[in-house]
């Protein structure tokens, strides 16, 4: 787990290692343990390493193999690396390191860009090729490690946050306009290639992008598994489809404790995280490190989950640390947490991940984390109105969407109204896309194709790596997430939802976990603003910058500011915090 960047020049000139030495610092934090140039004319690629497998320098970064004549700039893990190696020496490959890193520039000899079909494991990584010029950039299957990219005619740069790019200089920081819509409806997700920023755009998830040296570049989509029954599914009964989960599972679990470092787990108390800490323990685990965070309480609804996560945390024998963050500290650091946004991500969760972050680092480098499950095993409260749905277009975005096309046309400034329905019509195209064909599996493919790529796992990637600490998600594990897509929509949908991972769950962690309500990283001191954190927002949303940008209508957001608590979005967000969110994300990028 790293940060890398690059610049890759078309015009003739020499990438620049000012510019990379910029872009670097920018990633300081995402690799804390190291940290190398390399340049090679109008190619150069920066690193910054996080030390988790092979800690010596042999797998130091950018990694270069002189005999194959290949350069690398990786970040994150893979998982399978020791069996890949071991058919790569077969092969007749030496290998000068132990770690994953080298084996991917084996493997892109052996396999080209196919390779990344035979990795297990997040990714986002770039490869130059001496002898052709060419480059291959690469992301994971759900793009769990992020790859963003400024593509113009003289250059191309790439890199693992977008405020690295920003660095870089001479970027276009005007607001995309379809981004904007889908910020404000499609509950803060801009899908890739777009951010917020027009000038910026990034790698979508299980794609390969092979970039010649005039600039020229094709794209390969290299994994998109199928929603619905495949050939013999049909003779699968609810046993068999668990036994199946469950085996899956483990095996993922297992997968992810590959590390010359310890492992933990972030335990929030729900029943994902949870199944971790009860798969490890069934594994032989023992003196296994696990950290869960509360907040103080608001409005009448509780900051915590902490009698779910002692619970768990008792029955297993971890070594526990409960974090309880006060509310003045929460707004002392509620900043830094936005700065540490690759793009504005509006979820209260980001505070929660942040700050919990800060303080498991301090003990240890790689956690496990339950993200993905909802979006894998129907665990959203919209799935089971969609197993019905006449219209599900209509359905999906009347439980999911911030806004209506229409009503966001009186909420933003009178230079940004207007246009498509851009929102809409991306969710009309997704569910129109083959492969999916019962309400239940367009909708489960949308939210872990799209919308679990740019919130749930950037959030955990941008506030993690913001303290040098690896997060691993075993819920997406690509052949147990193609497992889950064969799994008929009703098993998903029973018990309220993740029935069939639950019927595992009752095999292995306590019921009272398991039966509880469902439960979200609650921050209610961001809900229902007030107070200090209150006054930050007025003074973002009143400063010259965010009056010059007349991004939102000044009587829409004194509507705001007169009731913040009244203004809630159908999936319970405070339209006050969103609106705010990106002008302060906006400053604390300077723009």
């Amino acid at each position: 787990m790293c940060g890398i960047c690059g610049e890759i020049r078309f015009d003739g000139g020499f990438a620049s290692p000012e510019t990379i030495g910029a872009m670097g610092n920018c990633l300081a934090r995402r690799g804390p343990d190291g940290t190398g140039i390399v340049l090679r004319g109008r190619v150069g690629f920066g690193h910054r390493r996080l030390k988790i497998i092979d800690l010596t320098e042999n797998s130091a970064q950018p990694m270069e193999d002189p005999d194959l004549g290949l350069t690398l700039a990786f970040n994150g893990c893979i998982y399978n690396y020791p069996e890949l190696r071991r058919e790569l020496e077969g092969l007749g490959y030496r290998f000068f390191s132990h770690g994953d890193t080298e084996v991917i520039l084996k493997a892109y000899h052996a396999w080209g860009r196919d390779c990344v079909k035979r990795f297990h494991g997040m990714f986002a990584f770039a490869i130059h090729e001496r002898d052709s010029g060419r480059v291959l950039l690469a992301r994971d299957r759900f793009g769990i490690k992020p790859l963003y990219l400024s593509h113009t005619a003289e250059r191309l740069l790439v890199a693992s946050s977008l405020p690295s790019i920003i660095a870089a200089g001479g970027i276009d920081t005007s607001i995309d306009r379809v981004a904007l819509h889908h910020y404000m409806t499609f509950h803060a997700v801009v899908p890739a290639p777009l951010t917020i920023l027009t000038g910026v755009r990034k790698l979508p998830p299980a794609t390969t992008r092979l970039v010649q040296p005039d600039g020229s570049f094709d794209d390969e989509t290299y994994w998109a598994p199928a929603f619905g029954p495949q050939p013999g599914d049909a003779a699968m009964t609810a046993r068999d489809w668990e036994d199946a989960v469950l085996e899956r599972l483990r095996r993922a679990v297992e997968r992810r404790m590959v590390s010359d470092v310890p492992v933990g787990v972030l335990l929030s108390g729900g029943v994902d995280s949870s199944l971790i800490v009860g798969l490890l323990a069934e594994a032989g685990q023992t003196g296994l490190s696990t950290f869960s965070i509360g907040f103080e309480d608001a409005n009448g609804e509780v900051g915590n989950e902490f009698e779910y996560s002692d619970l768990i945390a008792k029955h297993y024998g971890t070594r526990h640390h409960r974090i309880f963050v006060p509310g003045s500290e929460l707004l002392e650091h509620l900043p830094d947490a936005i700065r540490a946004m690759s793009e504005p991500m509006v979820s209260y969760d980001n505070i929660g991940f942040y700050l919990l972050s800060r303080e498991v680092s301090k003990h240890i480098k790689v956690v496990q984390s339950g993200q993905g499950a909802d979006e894998i095993f129907a665990g959203y409260h919209w799935y089971p109105p969609m197993q019905d749905a006449a219209n599900p277009v209509e359905a999906y975005s009347r439980a999911f969407f911030d806004r209506s096309h229409q009503t966001l046309q009186s909420q933003l400034g009178p230079d940004w109204r207007g246009g498509e329905d851009a929102s809409l019509d991306f969710v009309r195209r997704h569910f129109a896309l083959p492969g999916a064909e019962d309400p239940v599996a367009k909708a489960l493919r949308i939210d872990s194709q799209v919308m679990l790529v740019d919130d749930p796992v950037k959030r955990v990637d941008n506030m993690t790596m913001a303290w040098g600490l690896e997060a691993r998600v075993p819920f997406l594990d690509h052949e147990l997430a193609e497992l889950a897509a064969r799994v008929p929509s009703a098993e998903k949908l029973k018990d309220g939802g993740k029935g069939v991972l639950k019927s595992v769950a009752r095999r292995i962690i306590p019921s009272e976990v398991i039966d509880r309500k469902k439960g979200y990283f609650p921050v209610p001191q961001l809900k229902y603003l007030a107070g200090p954190t209150l006054d930050m927002v007025r003074d973002a949303m009143g400063s010259r910058r965010a009056r010059e940008r007349g991004l939102f209508d000044p009587a829409y957001v004194d509507r705001l500011f007169a009731d913040p608590a009244s203004h809630i979005t159908p999936l319970q967000g405070s339209e006050l915090w969103q609106v705010a969110l990106l002008e302060l994300w906006l400053q604390g990028q300077e723009l």
